[in-house]
């Protein structure tokens, strides 16, 4: 890993001393809460009745798929399904599927999972970490396909991932099984060629990796997962290889319904308590927040300033979005491994992905700067929302500038009073 300590820094704008802190109103936003309750029993079924050849299996060599993307309970989703494997006499196994993540390492990817619980003891079958990977075939502009050497060396590959709307383009194959064929498969060797052509090559290019990767890769089954607003799980489905490709696309769908956005448009400065790449690629969600290394997502908020306050314990200081940021704190570019960062900013070609933006000493005077530098804004009625991460928006605090707005909707429940944020002594946010 590699840190920088960075020089605390004075930064101060005429008139900032004149700003104040608005008191913060919570409040519930409403979503739909339907979710899979006995997801044991649920996975179970799905594997009972949509695979017909339960025989296929006995005595072969299983390969299944954890990739970066968090996604809850992934142990016993994996676990269930390698208890029903091990049923049907296979012997299966775990690879981590995350192209250059984790610092594209094999020891950095199988810690990587570890955070999720899929270690070797909880699982009870090996888990093969490595970057080598066998080129499978290539495509008709002579780009490269690549597997994974221990998932193509398998006797059938379980392609298993969270299907959502990605957050650097749009298609009808973003995030899920068909981009962990031609990505989280490919490891980092893969990715690097992928990404190759940008982002916008994407929604024409991931078909055609996976019209190779189902062809001459040893493909068994599919495992598509889509969470609610809650971020838990309202959809899992298991399917043939044949089917992989039209359920995903189908799932697609289903999750953009589900995400939860702001039930407000206008923001003037946000602020986000944590960023990592468990909770997207970007770090945050811009299918929510709006803000992305590629255009698309304009329109998704109003937003002015977004203050970023740190990064998650899963993220392992990866800071992928961190750049987005209009302010941050020094402790938080302190707490950034640039080498892991710059490695999936470079694999991506997204360069400027590895910027970092303005930084205070501490949160009251990042929150300060931002504020002070909105534009066409009534510094008395300032519209600050916090939220802890772009995938827990059911509990939000916004200013009480928000409280007519809001206090009718029937899709909101206004939960406390207004209050003052609280900062410690050294100027966080408590």
């Amino acid at each position: 890993m590699k840190f920088i300590d960075f020089p605390e820094m004075s930064v101060k704008v005429e008139g900032m001393d004149n700003i104040k802190i608005p008191k913060m109103i919570k409040i519930r936003q409403i979503y739909d809460p339907f979710k899979i309750k006995d997801l044991k029993s649920w996975i179970e079924r799905e594997m009972e009745t949509n695979l017909s050849d339960k025989d296929s299996f006995k005595g072969k060599r299983i390969c299944i798929t954890a990739g970066s993307r968090g996604i809850p309970d992934l142990d016993i989703i994996i676990g269930t399904i390698i208890s029903k494997l091990k049923e049907w006499g296979s012997k299966p196994f775990i690879i981590p599927a995350m192209g250059s993540h984790a610092g594209g390492t094999a020891e950095g990817q199988k810690d990587f999972i570890a955070s999720y619980n899929i270690t070797e003891e909880s699982m009870g079958v090996p888990i093969l970490s490595s970057m080598e990977v066998v080129k499978i075939g290539e495509l008709e502009d002579k780009t490269p396909v690549y597997c994974d050497k221990n998932a193509y060396e398998s006797d059938g590959i379980v392609v298993l991932n969270k299907v959502k709307p990605h957050t650097d383009f749009r298609g009808k194959h973003e995030s899920g099984m068909a981009k962990m064929m031609a990505i989280g498969l490919a490891k980092h060797k893969g990715a690097s060629m992928f990404h190759m052509k940008g982002f916008s090559s994407f929604p024409e290019r991931i078909p055609q990796v996976c019209d190779v990767f189902l062809k001459n890769a040893p493909v068994a089954f599919g495992v598509g997962i889509v969470q609610n607003a809650y971020d838990e799980i309202s959809n899992l489905e298991v399917m043939e290889k044949e089917k992989i490709l039209e359920r995903d696309a189908a799932l697609l769908e289903i999750a953009k319904e589900k995400i939860a956005k702001f039930k407000i448009p206008s923001i003037d400065v946000l602020i986000i308590d944590e960023i990592g790449k468990n909770i997207s690629g970007n770090g945050f969600d811009p299918n929510v927040v709006g803000r992305s290394n590629s255009p698309g997502f304009e329109d998704v908020l109003d937003l002015k300033k977004l203050f970023i306050r740190g990064l998650t314990d899963a993220t392992h200081h990866n800071a992928c979005g961190l750049n987005h940021a209009d302010v941050t704190t020094r402790r938080c570019v302190c707490d950034v491994d640039y080498e892991s960062t710059w490695v999936n900013v470079s694999t991506a070609t997204m360069l400027n992905g590895g910027r970092i933006p303005v930084y205070t000493n501490n949160d009251r005077d990042a929150l300060l700067l931002a504020i002070r530098t909105c534009t066409g804004i009534d510094f008395d009625k300032v519209k600050v929302v916090r939220i802890k991460n772009s995938s827990t928006m059911d509990i939000i605090e916004v200013s009480e500038s928000y409280y007519d707005e809001l206090k009718n909707r029937d899709d909101v429940e206004i939960l406390s009073e207004a209050k003052d944020i609280e900062f410690d002594k050294e100027g966080f946010i408590i």
